[in-house]
């Protein structure tokens, strides 16, 4: 357990608790394999960026626990994660991941929904009579 590397990842209502191991390269998210957790493959890549970015996909293990949120978030939390992880193992790395914007925690959260109107935004269909 000496050389695991724990971070925590957000994104929108998703929190995602990452474990980086040394191995080669398995992929485990909520117990289930990459491939059976994400159906697209764009969220797949945008697990997998930070490692293919620091050349380490064969290097590490990842262990992920991910709840809340839709896909698209808990794929933009497991990135986060994962990035905090490698900062961990090798500080030197910084520069690449800031650079690319994976260490910067995106603010954007749904907006919440104002009396008087249908949705956030959406207000009632305006009739003159």
């Amino acid at each position: 357990m000496a050389n695991a590397f724990m971070a925590t990842g957000r994104r929108k209502k998703s929190i995602a608790r990452v474990r980086l191991l040394p191995g080669t390269g398995n992929i485990v998210i909520n117990k289930r394999e990459l491939d059976n957790y994400f159906g697209l493959e764009t969220l797949k890549m945008i697990v997998k960026s930070p490692l293919v970015l620091t050349n380490s996909e064969t290097k590490f293990d990842v262990s992920v626990n991910v709840y809340g949120g839709g896909t698209t978030g808990q794929a933009g939390a497991i990135r986060h994660g994962i990035s905090r992880a490698l900062l961990k193992v090798d500080p030197e790395l910084r520069t690449t991941l800031k650079k690319a914007g994976y260490l910067t925690r995106d603010p954007r959260m749904k907006e919440r929904k104002k009396y008087g109107l249908h949705a956030a935004r959406r207000a009632p269909q305006f009739s003159k009579r």
